[in-house]
């Protein structure tokens, strides 16, 4: 029996079979994995982690697919998605909601109601959970400053509250990311009172900006590297000749050199290669080791 067979016997929610990860990444690149399931609870959640922990079954928590770059050789594991996570409660300025909760939805919702704090937010297309995981910021702020504690599923199966101080955020990392087998469930988001007009005209400032300088048309995972202390990442890739560079479909773009583009049918090889080869040429003429923001998935 299939292991997509054997999960669907345990009852945990929805189980879709051999599924082609470019339809779940915003790359659009990626082969196929085994399946993937979306649980109806925290429960469903449980009793799936322990059967695919305890058959020793490969498998990756998925947000969005905004920061990662699955292999089009395929990916020989189970995707789980938290969809059904995304409940939503607003009390003031505190709000309690879901991991599987779309990010920029969430801040374009509060920035609407006059509340400040999630502005930098509204361009991120990613999951509450995998912006938790990641600590997703942007314009000089991230995560860390909104979040006041997490709800996480423990590696022993203990629901458990995390609070700040607990989650290590720094830039672009936190401590989900180094201890993968905790999975958020829940974030608490406190924010400050703002005026909603303000507030709006920032964003659509910044979203202007963002339609002139980044290549949004495009597949993309946003930024590829973190900006070095003291310098710009897409700065360095011009400067090395790389910008407008291609290795078959994967392109850096020619409107922000940190943005690696499908320009068309590309695979997640090409991507990674173009990705390790901008790593060796900034290395070899600057010595700074460029620190890719996004995650290979094998």
């Amino acid at each position: 029996m299939t292991i997509a067979k054997e999960i669907k016997k345990l009852h945990v929610g929805k189980v879709t079979e051999n599924i082609l990860m470019k339809n779940y990444t915003t790359y659009k690149v990626g082969g196929m994995a085994i399946c993937l399931v979306t649980p109806d609870d925290e429960s469903g959640l449980i009793t799936l982690l322990k059967y695919l922990r305890n058959n020793n079954i490969k498998y990756k928590i998925l947000g969005n697919g905004s920061n990662v770059i699955f292999n089009d050789s395929g990916y020989d594991g189970v995707i789980i998605k938290l969809d059904n996570f995304n409940n939503l409660k607003i009390i003031n300025n505190k709000i309690v909601v879901g991991a599987g909760y779309m990010l920029n939805k969430l801040a374009l919702r509060v920035s609407r109601l006059g509340l400040t704090g999630m502005e930098f937010a509204t361009g991120i297309p990613g999951t509450i959970g995998g912006a938790v995981y990641m600590n997703a910021g942007a314009y000089k702020s991230d995560m860390g400053y909104i979040v006041t504690s997490v709800k996480v599923l423990t590696p022993d199966y203990q629901i458990k509250t995390l609070y700040n101080k607990d989650l290590d955020f720094h830039y672009r990392t936190s401590f989900l990311q180094k201890n993968r087998d905790y999975v958020c469930l829940e974030a608490t988001i406190t924010l400050l009172k703002g005026n909603s007009e303000e507030i709006m005209e920032l964003i659509n400032e910044r979203k202007l900006r963002r339609i002139e300088t980044q290549p949004l048309e495009y597949p993309s995972a946003g930024s590829v590297f973190r900006n070095p202390e003291g310098n710009f990442a897409g700065k360095l890739i011009e400067e090395i000749g790389y910008k407008g560079k291609s290795i078959g479909g994967a392109k850096v773009s020619e409107k922000h050199a940190n943005f690696i583009i499908n320009s068309g049918n590309a695979t997640g090889e090409e991507v990674k290669e173009l990705i390790t080869n901008i790593k060796t040429e900034v290395k070899k003429k600057y010595d700074i080791e460029l620190k890719v923001e996004q995650e290979f998935v094998e």
